[in-house]
């Protein structure tokens, strides 16, 4: 036979594109259409219904950027059309390529309930199915003119990312508003084509599955007349039916669909418009599962859910019910699809507290799945919190796009820092949009890693990003693949009866240790600077406030603010969103996090406040309250006291200009440059920075990466790098000396100090930045050895090597820290910690003359310049504290890391404060101390060891206690927790390396 394919394939293509697609809607008559425009936000749903709207005409522009629309929409059913369906068919101006991405709609009846949502992949509305002819038809849509930020031509700067910049020229052009005849057959046969011609293209050549689908196809188009696509439609269709209804081969990979819309809680568009995202997508999917029997819809973010249930309640009432019929199903038990690297250790741990007990309070279900599928890389320290929070399964795909090496499983076990392992699932379809593409499914076939001992994978299915949510079409389409040959079958399943399955059938998959680094989006961990800063003073603010608000609770009856605490966590949860944290959304979401960490930082301060003046009572004596979970200046951990201070500082003259700093412990030499040439550690008779270098060493580099710009740094940065060490000023100040510099638009500040009897250089910068695709680091060149440093993260550390021995090793060029890093030799060591900054890069080098030794250069990132999406990003005014501390081991780096981020607080009073609990081993750390979030007056204690090995310590609680009881994250006895060994006020404690334990103990 001669060889036809191409002919056949091509003559399908021009076919569908232009006969039957444009037949699906054969006859339509135009409605007429009326605009409002709001002048300001959106207003309410009343509002926009009653205001009288003008004339417009399909072709005419409309919507300013951000802008809000009310259309009204009008027509009647010709008569004619009795006994057909009939849809509204309703063209914003949309682009179809840009799904969640451009103008968006939620369409109303007169009587404000809402219908469904529009978009580009979804422009219908149902009038009636069948029609009787003459009715009256009257829509109502809330129009959102959202600006395309991320367009054909990506990553160029644009002032449309925030509404004070973005100006007032419309954004669209209104397509199309008619009432429309649907031709069903035409669109089912049109459904059959795309299956069909999909899974043809993904065949071998020489299989014969292709060649009878070929000649399937070719039967069917020749039945087809193409002056009558309807009325030769159906006979088309039946050419077909042989090849659509062959079985799949029994050893056929498996894919659960979910039906899904992966919405970023911000990104490209403020908070407020994702509330409206979510309620369109809602709709939507709310109404496709009352039309699709078999639709399963999952929805993550138990924030959006709270969006639904308290900005529409209309909406939200549809929810219940979806949710009730086990149909519309809550996802991963988490406020928020959180970043995972930079939240701290409490705000990780909260993340499931509050998205879990959400839905549990909401619907009574409990979510065993993590699902984070956008989420750019996951901390070692995940799986415990996971695991304590009663969740066993993770999902993710964004490791699929790691730049330099294929992650080799895609279902394994997961491993963290403790021990801990979550089954987890890659989807392998490598997307969280999967729209039931014949690609996309040979995709996730092929690429499943575990081919031969698993069969079983996962599709998230709909519009994402922007929301959007499951089509009619992609559900017809994997009813057509649910059982057919040459195909992987596709089954709509909730995410537990994903992974009930999976794990049944593969028990013993391989496994995974250490963090889930994604080889891409690195420079995540420094953009948006004041962004990280708010977040990280929230942390440390929040747990200020429930330690001394708990303390005062107990020991003076100060009232516990559990509703404030509880709307303040909320709001710092949503702010770890992965756009927002990351510092990769528009600068509206940038502008409006640092008001919202201004007024949390606000109310926090005056919730400490008032609960350390009601433990000090009225007096004048100074006492410094320790809010560490270390003694500090003779003051115990969580308790407060007259402050200690031994020693003196001595600022001397240096040899060839500059300064000495000496306490006694630490003598720090800085030279003419404001550079540390020296930092001796006199009791270990150690130089900490290597020969020939200088610390404190501000670098740039240029930093313009290939793609996404706020996201990444590209290894080539380091090509370049200029060494700032230019100064114009350098004097004595208090306990160190004053550093100022100028370089390109911008000015530094520096004050280096060593307090009395301490070991650590203070390093307080103020930069006034006003570089553009620049990238500023502040280098220590170590005189240590080390193979491998630690950074912490939640609940414990994590080691990278510092070499490059392999492309895994080389591909970590930027990585997370939180409060430290740590590097060592055995008995000696270094931390450099922080109050606010998260990237870093570790190197190593061998000198070649001298005393051949190794210097190892850690370089915090301070402060980027990228112009896509804000094109102002992280220019003005910027702090951070840093510390070097000579001769630490890693408790002293975690102690000091804490240390630095919670500053001392000293008020007058007449009474000292004893710890509400306390625990006589310094590896155990106690992260929150605070009241039970039930009201009922328990204190919860959350503790880990934090430096590695095994610990035995006492917890003794200061106050007299009835009973206690190991519990999870959620503050409910744990099943799985060893027996306690408590005696009175006291507990006794054995942990495993970085284990976590909570604690709940009843007062007498």
């Amino acid at each position: 036979m001669h060889d036809d394919r191409s002919l056949v394939e091509a003559r399908l293509r021009r076919v569908l594109d232009e006969r039957l697609r444009p037949a699906v809607y054969p006859e339509s008559v135009p409605l007429e259409v009326a605009v409002w425009h709001a002048p300001d936000e959106p207003v309410p749903v009343a509002e926009g219904l009653a205001a009288e709207p003008e004339p417009i005409a399909v072709g005419d522009r409309w919507g300013a950027p951000w802008g809000t629309s009310w259309f009204r929409v009008t027509g009647t059913v010709p008569e004619e059309w009795a006994g057909r369906t009939v849809e509204a068919v309703l063209d914003l101006g949309f682009d179809e390529n840009m799904p969640g991405f451009q103008c968006e709609g939620l369409v109303y009846r007169p009587d404000g309930t809402p219908v469904k949502g529009l978009n580009p992949r979804n422009q219908w509305v149902r009038i009636g199915a069948p029609v009787e002819g003459g009715e009256e038809v009257r829509l109502h849509v809330e129009a959102a003119s959202n600006p395309v930020i991320l367009d054909y031509h990506p990553f160029l700067p644009t002032q449309l990312g925030d509404k004070e910049t973005a100006g007032s020229e419309p954004q669209y052009r209104l397509a199309r508003m008619d009432l429309a005849v649907l031709d069903e057959t035409v669109w089912q046969l049109v459904i059959d084509l795309e299956v069909l011609g999909e899974l043809m293209a993904e065949l071998p050549v020489d299989s014969a599955r292709r060649w009878e689908i070929l000649r399937a196809v070719e039967k069917a188009l020749d039945a087809l007349d193409l002056q009558d696509v309807g009325g030769t439609a159906a006979q088309a269709r039946v050419r077909l039916e042989t090849v659509l209804t062959e079985p799949a081969v029994p050893s056929a990979h498996r894919i659960s669909a979910v039906g899904h819309a992966h919405i970023d809680s911000a990104w490209l568009w403020p908070l407020r418009e994702t509330v409206r995202k979510v309620a369109r997508t809602t709709s939507n999917m709310t109404a496709l599962l009352d039309d699709e029997p078999e639709f399963v819809f999952a929805m993550s973010q138990a924030q959006q859910w709270a969006w639904v249930r308290d900005h529409r309640p209309e909406v939200w009432a549809r929810v219940k019910k979806a949710v009730a019929d086990g149909r519309f199903v809550p996802a991963g038990g988490m406020w928020v699809e959180s970043d995972t690297n930079m939240p701290g250790s409490e705000a990780m741990a909260r993340q499931f507290v509050h998205g879990k007990r959400f839905f549990l309070d909401e619907f009574g279900i409990e979510n065993e799945e993590a699902w984070l599928p956008d989420t750019f890389g996951f901390a070692a320290g995940l799986p415990q919190i996971i695991k304590a929070a009663g969740s066993k399964w993770l999902l993710t795909q964004k490791i699929s796009w790691s730049q330099t090496n294929k992650f080799p499983h895609h279902t394994f076990r997961w491993e963290g820092i403790d021990g801990t392992r979550i089954f987890t699932h890659f989807p392998p379809v490598d997307t969280y949009n999967c729209s039931m593409k014949g690609s996309e499914i040979a995709h996730a076939a092929r690429n499943f890693k575990d081919k031969g001992v698993a069969r079983h994978s996962l599709a998230p299915t709909g519009w994402g990003d922007g929301g959007g949510g499951t089509t009619r079409e992609m559900i017809a389409k994997a009813a057509r693949l649910r059982d057919l040959e040459g195909s992987a079958t596709v089954a709509w399943e909730t995410p537990a009866e994903f992974f009930a399955k999976a794990e049944a059938e593969y028990p013993e998959p391989p496994v995974w240790v250490g963090e889930l680094y994604l080889e891409l989006h690195r420079a995540t961990l420094t953009s948006q600077a004041r962004t990280k800063q708010g977040n990280r003073r929230s942390e440390h603010l929040l747990r200020e406030a429930e330690l001394w608000a708990a303390t005062a609770a107990v020991r003076a009856g100060f009232p516990y603010p559990y509703e404030q605490l509880d709307r303040i966590w909320k709001t710092v949860l949503l702010h770890q969103f992965h756009d927002i944290l990351p510092g990769s959304s528009i600068a509206w979401v940038h502008r409006e996090a640092r008001r919202a960490y201004d007024r949390l930082a606000d109310e926090l301060n005056g919730i400490i406040d008032a609960a350390q003046r009601a433990l000090a009572g009225e007096g004048t004596r100074e006492l410094l309250f320790n809010s560490a979970p270390h003694g500090r200046r003779g003051v115990a951990a969580g308790g407060a006291g007259p402050a200690v201070t031994e020693g003196r500082t001595t600022v001397t003259g240096h040899p060839g200009g500059g300064h000495v700093l000496d306490n006694g412990v630490l003598r720090v030499e800085v030279d003419a440059r404001g550079l540390v040439v020296s930092a001796y550690d006199i009791a270990a008779d150690r130089e900490t920075i290597a020969p020939g270098q200088a610390g404190n060493l501000l670098q740039l580099h240029p930093d313009f990466p290939n793609m996404w710009d706020a996201w990444d740094v590209d290894e080539f940065y380091r090509n370049t790098v200029t060494d700032l060490t230019e100064v114009d000023g350098i004097a004595p100040e208090g306990h160190g000396v004053r550093i100022t510099r100028t370089f390109g638009a911008s000015r530094v500040s520096q004050l280096l100090s060593l307090a009395p009897g301490e070991r650590r250089l203070l390093v307080d910068t103020e930069v006034d930045w006003h570089e553009t695709e620049k990238f500023l680091k502040l280098a220590f060149p170590l005189d240590v050895h080390a193979e491998r440093y630690a950074s912490e993260t939640q609940f414990g550390h994590f080691h990278r090597p510092t070499h490059t021995n392999t492309s895994w090793e080389a591909a970590k060029f930027e990585a997370c820290n939180h409060r430290f890093v740590h590097l060592e030799e055995p008995g000696w060591g270094v931390a450099l910690v922080n109050d606010s900054t998260y990237g870093h890069d570790v190197t190593r080098t061998v000198r070649t003359d001298g005393d051949r030794g190794t210097t190892t250069t850690v370089r915090a990132s301070l402060l980027r310049a990228p112009r896509f999406p804000d094109p102002e990003t992280d220019q003005g005014v910027h702090r951070f504290r840093h510390a070097l501390v000579p001769g630490a081991g890693i408790g002293d780096a975690v102690r000091e890391g804490w240390r630095i981020n919670l500053p001392e607080r000293s008020l007058p009073g007449s009474q000292e404060v004893a710890p509400l609990v306390s625990v006589d081993q310094e590896a155990v750390v106690v992260t929150a101390v605070k009241l039970a979030d039930d009201g009922s007056g328990d204190v919860v204690v959350r503790f880990h060891e934090a430096h590695g090995g095994r610990a035995r310590a006492t917890l003794t609680a200061g106050f007299e206690v009835a009973g206690v009881t190991a519990t999870d994250l959620l503050e409910r006895p744990s099943a799985d927790a060893a027996p306690l060994r408590s005696e009175g006020n006291e507990v006794s404690l054995r942990l495993r390396p970085f284990e976590l334990v909570t604690l709940r103990f009843a007062r007498a």
